[in-house]
């Protein structure tokens, strides 16, 4: 059965078994530390002081709380909410609530550790979004990039085309 936020074209792509990495194994790739695993914001911050955070983490995107409660996810905030929403809409960074400009957690599009890679990307291109948090039962497990998503496809197709050659030449 496919959820309300995943496309059809994905569900059609991963029954022909292209890929088998799932977002888990990316978040394992990225490790607890890395920038952009598990960054977030309150609704309360300043859209200034995320914007600061984003940029000082090099990622395009927050996961935005609920103040005092660290596990609640209120939204995200992305570059392009600031764009939109503080830029073109003349208004102060400094003064105006990340909880007034996020795109709200109903909103949200959201994948579990287990979503395969490519049904992540095909999301990811359906929305036009590049960031994409992963949830699970427990609650907020990372989030991921487009360019995660790209770098993981990419490192299972050369992984591919090096077993085919080595059954190609006889090494298998």
């Amino acid at each position: 059965m496919i959820s309300r936020h995943e496309s059809t074209a994905a569900a059609r792509i991963e029954e022909q078994g292209f890929e088998s990495t799932k977002i888990s194994d990316v978040l394992k790739a990225k490790g607890k530390g890395a920038d952009g695993s598990w960054l977030w914001c309150t609704t309360d911050d300043s859209v200034y002081d995320a914007v600061k955070s984003m940029t000082q983490h090099n990622v395009g995107a927050l996961v935005v709380v609920k103040p005092g409660e660290n596990s609640a996810i209120a939204g995200i905030i992305t570059e392009r909410d600031y764009l939109r929403k503080i830029i073109v809409q003349g208004r102060s960074s400094k003064s105006t609530k990340v909880g007034d400009i996020m795109t709200e957690e109903n909103k949200l599009i959201t994948v579990t550790p287990d979503t395969k890679v490519l049904k992540a990307m095909q999301l990811m291109t359906d929305n036009r979004i590049r960031h994409i948090p992963v949830i699970d039962e427990k609650g907020m497990q990372g989030m991921v990039s487009i360019g995660d998503v790209v770098r993981a496809v990419v490192s299972e197709h050369r992984e591919e085309l090096n077993r085919l050659n080595a059954f190609i030449q006889g090494g298998y």
